[in-house]
């Protein structure tokens, strides 16, 4: 296509954030909401229509945009496949949800939040597109600005804190990961992603150049121990705040990992793959156990990310086509459930103004309708079959006892502790003892509460039953990367 379709997919949300910028203020921000609403429905349509086009027969990159920009050695280069087009997909879908759900959270300085909101989404969508290193790490880095400000401005009593440390953490991280970018060019002589495909890095540079890259994926997913972030960002963070933390965010460096670590550094993925396994399993059980201890439902679900992000590296590093497949379906499937869960702790969160487990109770009594879609979204969360949240770790656990029975069989564990701290969760927040008078004159969730989280349900129970348009979107891509890594082991092997 000669439309830069790409690109206009990226700068809509950019653009529509200077529309609301120069929107007059007014009582309830109708003109702001509109714009924001527009703009993120139009950025989902788009992509749709991207996803419907791609060629699924192919697992080349499609869609390709290519512009000189600094001195002819940095290319503004985009494309997506058959991976990535489902993170942007997740990711225009997010949007919207969010701009709907700050209607009923946000009430102090709308527009500025529904500003970030946008510039927000045009740096993930960024993330997924890139095909240049350095605009890879720009996009991927930039999105710390506006998330920054989204906790720290309209976050809680900590806010500041906790904005601080996300932001610390996550920038300290990619500092190295920006020297192994450096270091890339003066190797290979280019950033562009596809060129270094062709050009297989030296082996001798590998493990140094992997540990980079992976000292920013790690404390972005988060894995342990560098994940102590993650939970004071989401308790603080407003709701739209923490959905787009959990469902977004999270999975940029999953996406990293399978875009970068392993065609780049193929023999240093599989020398650093029990580092891998044994990261993975203890961020399985240990937060799964810490999320059992935890009063805050928010705290509960963050640390239960943790864990389910550790699943995602597992599966990654089986190296096999159930597991990389396994664990991107199961990284859309979580974008899904704990957006959903997060919305669902704001909607009393907007009512009672707390967080806390032992506030609630009996909700089942008084809210029908939001006891329902909590429990479905609790059993998609603890991996019930005919959800989406079963497919993505069944799927990681057989990739992973192909290569290690042991370590499946420890990740398996996780799957009980799952079970354990969400049945936990929902016995105490909707069948407990109400305890709380004022639980009695809520009134249940609203049309507007309604819709976010019947769409997001229908797509949890829809991708449980029928997987079909996500595994086969994913076939080509995901066959393709394991034969690209096959070759390069073999070929490190004879060299």
């Amino acid at each position: 296509m000669n439309f830069p379709i790409l690109s206009t997919l990226i700068f809509l949300p950019l653009v529509s954030s200077f529309f609301i910028f120069l929107s007059k203020d007014n009582k309830n921000n109708n003109s702001a909401v509109y714009i924001s609403l527009f703009s993120s429905i139009a950025t989902f349509i788009l992509s749709l229509f991207i996803w419907y086009s791609l060629d699924l027969t192919s697992a080349d990159f499609q869609f390709l945009e290519e512009k000189k920009w600094i001195n002819d050695f940095i290319k503004f280069k985009l494309g997506v496949d058959g991976i990535s087009i489902l993170f942007i997909v997740l990711t225009t879908l997010i949007t919207p949800i969010c701009i709907l759900s700050c209607i009923n959270s946000v009430k102090h300085r709308v527009k500025d939040f529904l500003i970030a909101i946008l510039i927000l989404e045009t740096f993930m969508i960024g993330v997924f597109c890139s095909l240049d290193l350095v605009v890879f790490y720009l996009f991927f880095e930039a999105g710390l600005i506006p998330m920054f400000l989204i906790i720290g401005v309209w976050g809680g009593p900590r806010r500041v804190y906790s904005a601080f440390k996300f932001f610390l953490f996550t920038l300290l991280g990619s500092v190295l990961m920006l020297v192994a970018i450096i270091a890339i060019y003066w190797i290979t002589g280019t950033t562009d992603v596809t060129e270094i495909y062709k050009i297989q890095i030296p082996k001798e540079y590998q493990n140094i150049l992997w540990l980079a890259f992976f000292s920013s994926f790690a404390v972005k997913m988060p894995m342990w121990p560098v994940h102590t972030w993650l939970p004071d960002a989401h308790v603080e963070a407003p709701t739209a705040g923490s959905v787009i933390l959990a469902a977004i965010l999270l999975k940029m460096a999953g996406y990293g990992f399978l875009r970068f670590s392993l065609p780049m550094f193929p023999i240093a993925s599989e020398y650093f793959t029990p580092l891998i396994y044994a990261l993975s399993i203890i961020a399985i059980i240990y937060t799964s156990l810490v999320a059992l201890m935890q009063e805050d439902m928010k705290k509960l679900i963050a640390y239960s990310s943790v864990a389910h992000m550790g699943y995602v590296t597992l599966g990654i590093f089986t190296f096999t086509k159930q597991g990389i497949e396994g664990s991107i379906f199961q990284m859309i499937s979580h974008g899904l459930i704990s957006a959903a869960l997060f919305l669902c702790v704001g909607v009393v969160y907007d009512r009672l103004h707390s967080r806390m487990i032992s506030t609630y109770g009996g909700l089942v009594n008084y809210l029908p309708k939001y006891s329902f879609l909590f429990i479905v979204f609790a059993l998609a969360g603890l991996g019930l079959p005919g959800t989406s949240g079963f497919l993505g770790e069944f799927l990681v656990l057989a990739g992973t006892f192909q290569k290690n029975y042991l370590v499946s069989m420890l990740a398996t564990i996780g799957v009980v502790l799952g079970a354990a701290y969400m049945l936990w969760l929902t016995k105490r927040v909707i069948f407990g003892n109400t305890n709380n008078d004022e639980i009695k004159n809520l009134n249940d969730i609203n049309n507007l509460e309604t819709l976010m989280l019947v769409v997001l349900g229908t797509l949890v129970i829809l991708f449980g039953f029928y997987p079909s348009p996500l595994l086969d979107t994913l076939n080509i891509s995901v066959n393709n990367l394991i034969s690209n890594y096959e070759i390069a082991i073999q070929q490190g092997k004879i060299n």
